[in-house]
């Protein structure tokens, strides 16, 4: 990967709507070559899936939780039992699992607190935890889905 690839992943991560020619003619490139790189970077994985971003609060999502989950078991069938749980759970916009104190850590977006409690009684009747914790998000002051190309 050169500096016209990296060029090229940081307008589409900006604006994925972008036309080749239109990425083509800002990295300095004739519309075929642009197309062939950009071809070649989806064949090596380096760009996974194009998608649109939704604004949550346009959407009535307007609580955001972090939910941390303790558990007191580590073996292969309770952890799928938890993957297929939460696969389940539209809500969770993110799954990770942890090192350190937590185990697992949820982000999920949901109407209000109200929608909050039925995501959390969901969660508690499909499996087994120890410890369930929610941090609520006041504000965003930061959110990105763009990676830091310059360390690349």
């Amino acid at each position: 990967m050169d500096q016209t690839d990296i060029k090229i992943l940081a307008l589409l991560q900006k604006d994925a709507t972008c036309s080749v020619a239109e990425v083509a003619e800002q990295v300095n490139l004739s519309v075929t070559p642009c197309w062939r790189r950009i071809q070649k970077l989806k064949d090596d994985g380096v760009i996974a899936r194009n998608a649109i971003l939704l604004d949550p609060r346009a959407l009535g999502l307007n609580l955001t939780v972090f939910v941390s989950i303790r558990t007191s078991q580590h073996n292969e069938k309770w952890t799928q039992s938890l993957i297929n749980a939460v696969m389940a759970l539209p809500n969770v916009v993110e799954f990770h699992r942890m090192a350190g104190d937590v185990d697992y850590l949820l982000k999920v977006v949901v109407e209000d607190m109200a929608a909050y409690d039925r995501f959390y009684r969901r969660l508690i009747g499909a499996v087994d935890l120890l410890d369930v914790s929610a941090s609520f998000s006041m504000e965003v002051i930061k959110s990105t889905t763009e990676l830091p190309l310059g360390a690349v």
